[in-house]
């Protein structure tokens, strides 16, 4: 991968990352969950946002896990 390939990636993970904390911000009404982490997000008490907040959790972990990678 050239150096142009991989900054282009790590600027589209870093805005897969931004939209997944928006998206579970927003799930979850509050931002407690970055310091709770994922069992926070399994109190939602509302089913959809439960399932919407895990996708992007899951989303987020992948993004960060592509990252340390790409470091």
């Amino acid at each position: 991968m050239s150096v142009a390939q991989i900054k282009n990636l790590q600027r589209r993970l870093a805005n897969l990352e931004a939209e997944a904390i928006d998206e579970i911000t927003r799930a979850s009404g509050h931002e407690l969950w970055q310091g709770l982490g994922f069992d926070a997000l399994d109190s939602i008490e509302n089913p959809d946002r439960r399932a919407r907040a895990n996708y992007y959790y899951g989303q987020l972990q992948t993004v960060r896990e592509l990252k340390d990678v790409l470091s």
